[in-house]
Parts: C-alpha cells; sequence; structure tokens
C-alpha cells in the first residue's frame, strides 16, 4: 500500500483556517505539513512570559514581543514561536504576520521539544533567513544559540551556562543569560 500525503501552502492553510478546521485544534504549518503543537505545562507558560515581558521593558518601543504568535515563512512554514521579537510594524499586521525580513529574533523554550526545536525548526529558520534563533533547554538550564546564517544554515552554535549575550539585531543591549534560564 502506498501512503499519500498532502502539502499544505501557507495559502491553502490561511484558507483552512479562515473556513474554520483547526478551531478547536493547536497546530503550526512546518514545511507543508500540520503540525499538531504539545500542550503547554507550566513551567513552560512561566518562562515564555517571564522572559517575554523582560524583553518588553527592555526594548520598549525598538522592537514588538510576539508570544505564542505566528509568523510566516516562505518555505510553506507558518510556525508559533514561543517568542518574535520583530520590527515594530503597528498595524501592518493586521495585514500579516512577520515575514523573515520583519524579525529581529526567535527564541524557542523547550522542554518535551528539544529535539525539534534544535533540529527541524533550527533548519525551517535558517532555511527562511531569520538571522538568530536561541534554544531554552529548561530542563537542562543552557541557552543555544544559532547565528552566522550561510546559504540557508547557522554556521554557529554556542552553548551557554552563564555570562551575557548581545543580540545581533541590539549589540548595545545585554542580555544575562541567567535571566533567560532561570527568570
Amino acid at each position: 500500500m502506498v501512503l499519500a500525503t498532502y502539502k499544505w501552502t501557507n495559502k491553502k492553510y490561511h484558507q483552512a483556517i479562515d473556513s474554520g478546521i483547526f478551531s478547536n485544534e493547536s497546530v503550526e504549518l512546518l514545511r507543508g505539513d500540520i503540525v499538531v503543537m504539545a500542550p503547554e505545562r507550566e513551567s513552560h507558560a512561566y518562562y515564555n512570559t517571564e522572559v517575554a515581558d523582560y524583553f518588553r521593558n527592555l526594548l520598549q518601543s525598538r522592537a514588538k514581543i510576539r508570544d505564542a504568535k505566528p509568523i510566516t515563512l516562505p518555505n510553506d512554514s507558518e510556525p508559533q514561536p514561543d517568542i518574535a521579537i520583530v520590527h515594530p510594524l503597528g498595524q501592518g499586521y493586521l495585514r500579516h504576520h512577520p515575514y523573515p525580513a520583519n524579525i529581529f529574533l526567535i527564541i524557542e523554550f523547550s522542554q518535551a521539544t528539544l529535539s525539534k526545536d534544535l533540529g527541524e525548526k533550527k533548519d525551517i529558520y535558517a532555511e527562511a533567513g531569520i538571522m538568530e534563533y536561541w534554544v531554552v533547554d529548561i530542563k537542562n538550564a543552557q541557552l543555544t544559540v544559532f547565528r552566522d546564517l550561510w546559504n540557508g544554515q547557522y554556521q554557529s552554535k554556542q552553548a551557554l551556562i552563564s555570562g551575557t549575550i548581545f543580540p545581533l539585531a541590539f549589540p548595545d543591549v545585554s542580555v544575562p543569560v541567567q535571566q533567560l534560564i532561570h527568570p
């Protein structure tokens, strides 16, 4: 028996959402596949909220902090990263979710989804041209930073448990690693 699958485009995915097909589901589109999102546990929700609030206070009007909201990528993907730090386009986001050119930084908090976040999602973000991607491993209290995008792949991977990091888009802003792994 041959298994046939259907690949979704961003356009078809949006049409399905508009028709109410996924009204009771928490899903995201990854490379044309509709993926059910893992339920969020208390620690994940806590980290996400605290770090999003930290960045809102830190960056103020320089960026918009979108937590658990979709972004639209050209590789038939519309993930919902835990935090997307984006250009403050105001009502521009009434017409579209942030595109790669609008995104400064993506942050994911991982508890049950670490391999997905360090693998498939990392690759999707790199292919789409997201310049910087951070993964907070909640269980192991570690931040993994992906940078130096070249030819659709991150060339640099750095694992941090302490120190200070400076987001590429905001080199004048210092972020203590402890603020991310122990908010």
